[in-house]
């Protein structure tokens, strides 16, 4: 099982790409609403619970999924 799925850019698949980049820019956006608009909103942390949700099934597919034989790009 090769772990580096996990967490090699190249390596990721579509899923936890998603993921990665929803966490970064949720995270950008909780920053911006705490230390600008001296706001929070009320379920934002949810966002977070969610893409690691996404995270963690696109994980699993990349380790265990059996990789789609019926496409060959030429």
């Amino acid at each position: 099982m090769d772990f580096s799925k996990l967490y090699r850019p190249s390596a990721l698949n579509s899923y936890q790409f998603i993921a990665v980049t929803g966490l970064i820019m949720t995270l950008a956006a909780h920053l911006i609403l705490h230390f600008f608009v001296h706001r929070t909103l009320e379920g934002f942390n949810w966002l977070y619970i969610c893409w690691l949700v996404l995270y963690v099934a696109g994980s699993l597919l990349n380790l265990f999924g059996k990789p789609d034989s019926g496409h060959h790009h030429h």
